[in-house]
């Protein structure tokens, strides 16, 4: 059997965090999509094909990773962004054998892998995930007779849904799947048209997941991702043995510590916890997990941070972090303060492509893109979205999304007069 991941689309709701695409997110010290192929791998699943953008980079980066894996990767570009069927199609000369198809941040792929092949032994020739929504009317809804799938109905109106059983974007199908592409009219969503013909003349049956796998469509989304990989049987507590800890350096749970990191005096955490190579956290620093520290960073005293996912090169003076996403190479001058919680506690709203979002989370700080500045004593508001190569002055708080390349800061005034 084989696997298409992908990974070929602009990513353009996961601004300011979409450099390159999504799935090159480190976590771990990994690439996102490296998660989910090595749950494919483990469930023998070693026949991969990725499907990338033009400009994609995930070749250089995963290709000495196949050989730890054990897999085969083969790439493929979609030149255009024109939707999931058109990528898929890019595969078809590469496709031999029934397979998957996977997006890449799919990192419960080897429960989802084992689940598909329990029910494809009760006969079924193709098999879609599924789960329970509340709202069926924004998602593809399975039409079902029985356990057997007979039609995916696009966004139904309220009333009028089929079932409450939505797609959740994991497929098994066979090498004919694209003869069943061919016949159909191509448009961005073709790929619902070509499943629905295919579905017709195949005995399609569905695995209902009790509880939806982490979606990645909007930026803050990788916090429920990187909070599930390391709460996963893939993470556990070791520490390099070219780690230096300072006195009183308190552990709780279960901690990464890579090569060469050096942990302040006085400083807690509390995990789960992956600090990566060559960082340096100061004294009396609070880490409390989930907290994901990618290589090179560095902290200076008493910075807390609280479930956070930050990207490698970003430095820390002091402060408070809480709840957000931060891009490669970031500084953050001393007194930083995230505000992460709403006052009167209400879900938090972010402004994604020029619609507001709900984004369901009481606790969300802010994410930020690549090498952006903080000066001292600035911050931020809960929601905001900070992009990449900004300069935020001194003392500014941030109320809004910042666009990429932007200067921000708030003018002060000085009054000097002779005391009376």
């Amino acid at each position: 059997m084989q696997a298409v991941i992908l990974a070929a689309g602009e990513s353009s709701r996961c601004w300011p965090i979409n450099q390159g695409h999504k799935s090159q997110v480190k976590i771990m010290g990994k690439p996102l999509v490296y998660w989910t192929i090595k749950g494919l791998a483990k469930k023998g699943i070693k026949d991969i094909i990725i499907i990338a953008k033009p400009d994609s980079k995930l070749n250089g980066e995963l290709g000495p990773l196949s050989a730890e894996l054990g897999v085969r990767l083969s790439f493929v570009v979609q030149e255009k962004p024109l939707g999931t069927g058109d990528a898929i199609s890019r595969a078809s000369d590469l496709i031999q054998e029934p397979f998957f198809v996977f997006w890449p941040y799919k990192i419960q792929s080897e429960d989802m892998v084992e689940k598909i092949l329990a029910k494809r032994q009760e006969g079924y020739e193709a098999v879609l995930i599924g789960t329970k929504t509340a709202t069926p009317w924004d998602y593809g809804i399975l039409k079902l007779e029985g356990e057997r799938v007979v039609e995916i109905v696009e966004k139904p109106k309220s009333g009028q849904e089929p079932s409450s059983m939505k797609v959740v974007g994991t497929y098994f199908l066979s090498s004919d799947f694209f003869e069943y592409y061919q016949k159909v009219k191509h448009h961005p969503t073709d790929f619902v048209d070509a499943l629905n013909l295919y579905i017709k003349e195949k005995k399609t049956g569905f695995v209902a997941l009790e509880k939806e796998p982490p979606p990645l469509k909007y930026c803050w989304e990788f916090l429920a991702i990187f909070k599930t990989l390391l709460e996963s049987k893939e993470f556990s507590q070791s520490i390099a043995p070219t780690a230096s800890l300072g006195k009183n350096v308190v552990i709780d749970g279960n901690v990464h510590i890579g090569e060469n990191v050096n942990i302040g005096a006085g400083t807690v955490i509390s995990g789960p916890c992956f600090i990566g190579d060559n960082c340096k956290i100061g004294a009396n620093n609070v880490l409390r997990g989930p907290v994901n520290l990618e290589k090179d960073i560095v902290t200076g005293a008493f910075t807390e941070i609280k479930n956070c996912l930050i990207q490698k090169g970003t430095h820390f003076h002091s402060g408070y972090f809480g709840d957000s996403v931060i891009g490669e190479n970031c500084r953050f001058g001393a007194g930083f303060i995230t505000a992460n919680r709403r006052i009167d506690r209400g879900s938090i709203k972010s402004l994604v492509k020029g619609k507001k979002i709900d984004t369901s989370l009481t606790y969300f700080g802010m994410v930020v893109g690549h090498n952006s500045c903080f000066g001292i004593k600035s911050g931020t508001m809960p929601g905001v979205l900070v992009g990449s190569n900004c300069l935020i002055g001194p003392g500014t708080l941030v109320f809004e999304n910042i666009e990429d390349e932007t200067t921000l800061y708030t003018q002060f005034k000085n009054i000097v007069k002779k005391r009376e």
